[in-house]
């Protein structure tokens, strides 16, 4: 049973959640309609979305869940009265009048929202602190590029909301000692990791926190029993079974129009079942979903290779993602009074460089635990070693990667980064002779709360789709390797040196 909290220390902690769940409504979520067209791969995933409205058969890079959802928004709030002009192609482009993105975008948004009282509770359980939890929820709230993006009908949202639910059933899974209350944590664990799998595929990263719980449990075998065997994995199964089943059960009619005669490189297996209608039956379920996982393949083979010399380039490389390289403009328009407003997925430099400084140290602190004898151990070596792993893993793994990608691939290791950064500030103790007692290490992140906001007021404009001349722009283009281009400004590369 519900009880309420009874402490002042609970009273506060709970005060300081629904402050951080408000703040992240007004970043997040306000004005999430706005503008009301396409911008980046809302052409495609709003495509998607109406192929499932509409019964349509498809296939695509990426797992269901985040199309299903996007669906799902507009199916609950029915802002439009057709749903079907984009179900002959895989790219939407010409919007009707009145067209009304409040659904599709509905639930990206809502799991965007979400996400901030996730990572306090996440502060909270690796700091053991709710001031400090409040304060750190700052590198989420008030970052520039993850609330451009994460507002719109995109993917992002739900891999990452999956994701920092992981990350806390781990970090509950970690402490709890009672066998019922282990059992849910392990469900939840299960079902959010098999949410983050039916997303994106990038979410296979998160594999590694099942050795590294098993790790942490050992040698208490009842409980590695139970995550193994019953909750963990059953919840995992159900979850990833029923997702991609969904999907299938949805896609019977086929349209001629689309990609190979509306059939999507199916094999003739399973193109002899969606002609019987049986695509709902789970007997063919491994059927569809090996041609399903080989379409991946096939798309990502003509995906295009990074091309720095193109103009029109908006892909990086990945050793430029944590200083914020390079910067894409999503929309531009030109307004009434003759500026320019812009939808801008920028980077606040204050929350990306302070998190990449964070993985620098734990790597240096992590080095010098296994090869000195430190007069003062890590406070908590085994997660630092585990959240600094999920981050190089990943990094790593998208390195080996030849076609394009892009500065929001690095979402996730960036949502890994601020973990590491809440477990090296902690680790800090004394600077020289000054001992960092527990009033100055709050201020040092009332003080780093702070820098982060007044960065992302300077990049506001940016992110929040407000009029800016030329000259504000010129200003805010602080790092050359970030590319940021006004509309009247010449485009110049640092990669690209011209005859």
């Amino acid at each position: 049973m519900f009880r309420l909290p009874q402490s002042p220390d609970q009273k506060r902690a709970l005060l300081l959640l629904c402050l951080i769940t408000a703040i992240g409504f007004c970043t997040y979520v306000q004005r999430y309609n706005e503008p009301a067209a396409f911008f980046w791969d809302e052409n495609y995933h709003i495509a998607s979305a109406q192929k499932y409205l509409n019964g349509v058969f498809f296939m695509e890079q990426h797992p269901p869940l985040g199309k299903l959802l996007i669906a799902a928004g507009e199916k609950l709030l029915n802002r439009n009265a057709l749903d079907n002009q984009f179900i002959g192609t895989d790219y939407g482009t010409d919007l009707p009048a009145g067209f009304s993105f409040a659904g599709y975008r509905f639930f990206p948004v809502i799991l965007a929202w979400l996400i901030a009282p996730l990572l306090f509770l996440i502060f909270w359980k690796l700091t053991k602190s709710d001031i400090a939890a409040a304060l750190l929820s700052s590198l989420y709230l008030f970052d520039n590029a993850l609330i451009v993006h994460l507002r719109g009908a995109m993917l992002e949202p739900a891999l990452l909301f999956f994701s920092a639910l992981t990350i806390l059933a781990f970090l509950l899974l970690r402490e709890e000692k009672d066998l019922r209350r282990f059992g849910w944590y392990s469900a939840l664990f299960g079902v959010s990791f098999g949410c983050v799998l039916t997303t994106k595929v990038v979410g296979l990263v998160m594999v590694m926190l099942i050795p590294a719980l098993l790790c942490l449990l050992w040698p208490k075998k009842d409980l590695i029993q139970r995550f193994l065997s019953i909750s963990a994995a059953l919840a995992f199964l159900v979850t990833y079974v029923g997702v991609w089943q969904i999907h299938f059960a949805l896609g019977s009619t086929i349209n001629p129009i689309l990609p190979d005669e509306g059939y999507y490189q199916a094999s003739n297996q399973y193109k002899a079942v969606l002609t019987a209608g049986k695509n709902s039956s789970l007997r063919w379920f491994p059927v569809m979903l090996r041609d399903s996982l080989k379409f991946v393949a096939h798309y990502n083979d003509g995906v295009p290779r990074l091309d720095l010399c193109k103009t029109e380039e908006n892909g990086s490389p990945w050793f430029l993602w944590p200083i914020g390289g390079r910067a894409i403009n999503y929309r531009w328009e030109t307004t009434d009074g003759g500026l320019y407003q812009y939808l801008y997925l920028q980077v606040n430099p204050a929350v990306w460089w302070i998190s990449f400084l964070g993985v620098i140290a734990a790597f240096g602190l992590l080095l010098s635990s296994f090869i000195l004898d430190l007069k003062t151990p890590l406070r908590d070596r085994p997660l630092l070693l585990i959240f600094t792993g999920l981050y190089f893993s990943y990094m790593a793994a998208i390195s080996q990667i030849s076609r394009v990608m892009y500065l929001y691939h690095y979402f996730l290791p960036l949502l890994f980064s601020f973990c590491v950064l809440a477990l090296v500030l902690m680790e800090f103790r004394r600077i020289g002779r000054w001992m960092l007692t527990t009033e100055y290490r709050l201020g040092a992140f009332l003080a780093l709360a702070l820098v982060i906001f007044a960065s992302y007021e300077f990049y506001r404009p940016l992110s929040n789709y407000e009029p800016i001349s030329d000259g504000a722009f010129a200003t805010r283009n602080v790092v050359n390797l970030w590319e940021l281009h006004c509309v009247n400004c010449a485009k110049t590369s640092p990669f690209v040196q011209k005859p």
